[in-house]
């Protein structure tokens, strides 16, 4: 599946602390990619709808991670999912009238252009689930081979029952994470099952698109979509599993056993780092209620895409927030303050105002810590000594580590 474009990277401001991120299983704060490879898995999106900034707020966190870790001269494994077949997907083509191949073709397109307006550095690998049906089916095998599926119907179930650690991650008490999973794309009521909570892993259907394999025709299920991708690039254990925190329960629970059982592994990732939900107009932003505010409609009124992105890194990114054009107005002055100290030829010393800016990133990436350092050297430069050169060897950092041109 092709990516997007990478942006010209500046070169690092020198040795960076190491990269410490709250992971949601152990709820504390931890040393994330520290070996010489660091590794990452993202899940993408499903291309049924444009990209909107709950969406964007996801990604710019995961690169501020992936950026981080080139600046500290790691080289990163990062492989981010497209979900391009699915339910919602299917839904969508139905509803509209429209091929499913080509919904997607068109709103996976439209996600890369609003990735690159962002200067969202690609992953080193964008997999898409079509692409991946003969890795996916012979994950399904390997767990067919270990007494770890069933069938209901000719549909293929997941027995979490076989991983003793199941429910670990988010520690959810069952009456929870049923209503979470009936929720969130699961079939908890439906008869047959051994445990209301196993998972399709491959779905038949004579009225929906199929694939030839040794399981016989069907497609994928969700969850096991991403545990083949990231066993297939990555191996197991991974550094980072990451996502937005609705995908918490189930998806990354279940896509977690999934990979440990098939690898026969302790544990899918070190560190699950997610973010937390945008909210606007009162309501969390989603597809379902329409309450959207999509990048490409910023963008096309005009919007600069860096003022965009100002805006989302003005929010710790594990909290709900509202999304309001008062963020973005704010967001927009502070881009245009920082572009004409930028541009200035001398400026308020950087060295101060450079560790200041590592050690927010580096402790659970604190981003409004960051901006606001900036803020004062830019408030410094404008009423302080002048050094020549200064202003470049700040923006170079401010590019490098914050996607901020």
């Amino acid at each position: 599946m092709r990516s997007w474009r990478t942006p010209r990277l500046p070169e690092p401001p020198g040795n960076l602390p190491p990269l410490r991120l709250f992971d949601s299983a152990s709820g504390r704060l931890q040393e994330c990619g520290t070996g010489r490879h660091a590794s990452m898995y993202v899940c993408g999106i499903t291309p049924y709808d444009a990209t909107h900034l709950g969406h964007a707020a996801t990604y710019v966190t995961f690169d501020l991670i992936h950026r981080y870790w080139l600046a500290s001269g790691r080289i990163v494994d990062y492989v981010q999912n497209l979900t391009d077949i699915d339910d919602p997907l299917l839904e969508r083509a139905f509803s509209s009238g429209e091929d499913w191949r080509e919904l997607a073709e068109r709103e996976t397109e439209l996600f890369r252009s609003d990735m690159q307006a962002l200067r969202i550095l690609p992953p080193r690998w964008y997999v898409g689930a079509v692409e991946s049906i003969p890795a996916i089916t012979a994950t399904i095998s390997q767990l067919e081979a270990l007494g770890a599926t069933y069938r209901v119907g000719q549909d293929i179930y997941y027995d979490t029952s076989c991983d003793p650690g199941f429910g670990q991650l988010n520690r959810l008490p069952a009456s929870q994470m049923l209503v979470l999973d009936r929720e969130r794309g699961g079939d908890p009521d439906r008869p047959g099952k051994r445990n209301a909570l196993d998972p399709v892993l491959w779905r038949t259907g004579t009225d929906e698109p199929a694939w030839d394999s040794p399981l016989g025709p069907g497609r994928p299920g969700w969850h096991i979509e991403c545990a083949a991708i990231a066993t297939e690039f990555l191996g197991v254990p991974i550094d980072v599993q990451g996502g937005g925190g609705d995908l918490a329960f189930p998806h990354h629970e279940m896509s977690a056993s999934l990979a440990k059982v098939s690898e026969a592994e302790q544990r899918f990732a070190r560190c699950y780092v997610h973010v937390g939900m945008v909210g606007y107009q009162g309501a969390k932003m989603s597809k379902s209620l329409g309450n959207l505010v999509l990048v490409k409609d910023q963008v096309s009124a005009g919007v600069d895409p860096m003022a965009v992105r100002l805006a989302l890194l003005g929010q710790q990114y594990r909290k709900t927030w509202e999304w309001s054009p008062r963020l973005l107005a704010q967001a927009q002055r502070r881009l245009t303050r920082w572009r004409q100290a930028f541009d200035a030829d001398a400026a308020a010393p950087v060295s101060d105002v450079t560790s200041e800016l590592l050690d927010a990133l580096s402790t659970d990436l604190d981003t409004p810590a960051a901006l606001a350092a900036v803020d004062r050297w830019v408030d410094a430069s404008a009423t302080g000594a002048a050094v020549p050169g200064a202003a470049r060897r700040l923006a170079d950092s401010v590019d490098l580590l914050l996607g901020v041109k």
